[in-house]
């Protein structure tokens, strides 16, 4: 016979178990290392404000443009004023390029982990234009451009997850916001965009950006974001923070 001991133990230890809801975790692997990861160039117009590491491959520090780079005396990374961490060159000395060309290929099988997700929640929300919605934990896809004409919320726990498959071009409006509820966490959130990504001045983004070609926040724009683009990533006296 089962004590009642053991039973109010049992219901005490499940009440406290976490169900994650939404897709499997996008593995970001080195490539989460850097608030900012490009192949093609990173450039600031200050000041702009980023907290984490930048990084460009397989390129050389010129392509991190307006930076004032320091060049550290192990040559292996430089600072500027404009970076609470490191920046990072395929030209700097070793072992960095090693670690780059590590860091840009786990960004690629990120990006097509994220991509080949199949079987979505959500399909073509909004046709493409969405504003005051509340995005709950899931895979959405649209195969037309995403416009963020207005603020959205995410909302779920700490644990919960959200993929968002854009097939052409992602806008957040000036002005406008991703505003996170309820414990949601940017590293569980992911933008896979296949086209250029642009936050308009004093938008707001939230989560990881895998973009195909270039992510652009203009003027006093910012993000609680890793910005990981396969071509370029420009800020506009920007804040990126992860």
């Amino acid at each position: 016979m089962i004590s009642s001991v053991f039973i109010i133990s049992f219901l005490a230890a499940l009440a406290n178990v976490v169900v994650a809801l939404g897709p499997a975790a996008v593995n970001l692997r080195t490539a989460g290392n850097y608030a900012i990861l490009s192949k093609s160039g990173v450039s600031t117009v200050p000041p702009s404000i980023i907290t984490g590491n930048v990084a460009v491959s397989p390129i050389a520090a010129i392509a991190l443009t307006g930076f004032s780079l320091n060049l550290d005396s192990t040559g292996q990374f430089s600072t500027s004023t404009q970076v609470a961490g490191k920046l990072y060159a395929a030209t700097y000395s070793v072992p960095t390029p090693a670690t780059l060309t590590a860091a840009i290929g786990d960004l690629g099988t990120a990006y097509t982990d994220a991509t080949g997700r199949s079987n979505p929640d959500f399909t073509n929300l909004g046709s493409g234009t969405i504003s005051g919605l509340v995005l709950t934990p899931g895979l959405y896809t649209w195969s037309t451009a995403l416009s963020i004409t207005g603020d959205v919320t995410i909302s779920g726990s700490a644990s919960d997850t959200w993929i968002f498959q854009v097939a052409q071009t992602m806008l957040v409006a000036a002005g406008k916001k991703i505003v996170l509820v309820g414990g949601a966490q940017a590293k569980n959130i992911v933008w896979v965009v296949s086209g250029s990504v642009t936050a308009g001045a004093g938008a707001h983004l939230e989560g990881v950006i895998l973009g195909k070609t270039s992510i652009t926040l203009q003027t006093g724009a910012t993000a609680n974001s890793w910005l990981l683009a396969q071509t370029f990533v420009a800020l506009q006296k920007a804040t990126v923070t992860n």
